[in-house]
């Protein structure tokens, strides 16, 4: 007996059906996507500090054929992937790191940045509690992208804010100029005006997705971006590797013969820098975060290079004219014993063979100096005062 079943007839119709069905489904998902734009709840998910080892630094760099790593604008996946966002133990407490690519560590491992040489030193507080340090530096610089991950980081239960600023961070046109600033408007403004930042929160430069932006093909390179990130863990666990780093001697050096331009940011030596051109209220604004949330706030100066070739008695280095950033520590130094901050000038504590590419990039060496300062004032800190009490 044949049991062959019936031939089923497919035709047009049928499969018309199937494709308006598929279509309408396909918009209904990107409507959904549109109305609630959930980019970073799909963020806080994350296979990191689960399946992998969490990182040790921010994700950023977009040369993943020698670094499993990628910049991207979701400031909770980038948490998420970060060790600090791993439960704390009641044995431990922490300290942050806030900053530019110096904090970051440029050209440095993992082992050799701030936090990590300052972890390899080890610290315990009064209550017999590890002191552990965590870098939430990132290479950009301006203080607006460092409030935003302030803000982040104080959701973390930490003990002690370390926040290392220079110059180039503070003037007012450059604080919405990191793509990571203008892609997070909806984090930027409620800080604004809680904390009266004198910053546009309506500047054309911020993104604000719209329509068909919002859907999940509008969107779908931020989705991919996730996505790449959690696939990065794999490679990321195996190797530890997340920056390419040359060997040493072909690492380009500083400049030391430096241009007898003194300008400096459209001013020119006579000029006065005053609080109105550099976003102090931006600084004031972190240290009454932290201070609101109980946690106290150190802040540093960064170390940078000082040349002394060719018109060094005109600029300290490529970045700044001597009139220029004299009047900024004079400025921040005033302001801060004003203000009663916890602040350190370290701004020559470095000697100028310990610098590499840029007047902020430490080498090894320069970073275990800061590493063995930094960890005397924590140390004083928490035995001191109420940090971490």
């Amino acid at each position: 007996m044949r049991t062959d079943k019936p031939a089923i007839a497919y035709n047009w119709p049928f499969f018309g059906r199937v494709a308006l069905k598929t279509g309408l489904l396909f918009l209904l998902c990107n409507l959904l996507f549109a109305l609630t734009l959930p980019l970073e709840p799909l963020g806080r998910l994350s296979l990191y500090n689960v399946l992998f080892p969490g990182r040790e630094r921010l994700p950023y760099g977009e040369n993943t054929a020698v670094a499993y790593n990628l910049s991207l604008f979701n400031i909770p996946a980038m948490l998420a992937s970060h060790t600090l966002n791993q439960s704390k133990p009641p044995d431990e407490a922490r300290v942050v790191l806030l900053g530019d690519s110096n904090t970051w560590g440029w050209f440095l491992t993992n082992e050799e940045t701030l936090a990590g040489q300052m972890n390899s030193l080890g610290m315990q507080d009064v209550h017999g509690r590890d002191i552990v340090t965590y870098n939430l530096g990132y290479p950009i610089m301006s203080l607006t992208k460092d409030l935003l991950f302030l803000e982040e980081a104080l959701a973390r239960e930490p003990d002690l804010i370390v926040w290392l600023v220079t110059l180039e961070s503070f003037p007012r046109d450059k604080q919405l100029f990191p793509p990571l600033v203008q892609n997070n408007p909806h984090r930027l403004r409620p800080l604004i005006s809680q904390h009266g930042l004198h910053l546009d929160p309506q500047d054309s430069r911020l993104v604000e997705p719209s329509g068909w932006e919002r859907s999940l093909i509008g969107q779908r390179r931020n989705v991919a971006d996730l996505m790449r990130l959690q696939q990065f863990g794999v490679a990321w666990a195996a190797t530890g590797i997340d920056q390419f780093i040359p060997p040493r001697e072909e690492i380009p050096q500083r400049q030391n013969d430096l241009s007898a331009d003194t300008s400096w940011e459209g001013l020119n030596e006579g000029e006065t820098l005053t609080a109105e051109f550099l976003a102090m209220e931006v600084l004031q604004a972190g240290v009454q975060m932290a201070n609101e949330a109980g946690v106290p706030l150190l802040i540093i100066n960064e170390p940078m290079f000082i040349a002394d070739g060719a018109n060094s008695d005109l600029r300290y280095n490529s970045f700044y004219p001597r009139w220029a950033y004299d009047q900024y520590r004079l400025l921040l130094w005033d302001t801060a014993v004003s203000q009663s901050w916890l602040y350190l000038d370290w701004w020559d504590v470095v000697p100028p063979s310990e610098f590499t590419d840029t007047p902020v990039h430490l080498s090894p060496a320069g970073s275990s100096m800061v590493a063995e300062l930094l960890v005397n004032e924590v140390q004083r800190l928490f035995d001191n005062t109420a940090v971490g009490r």
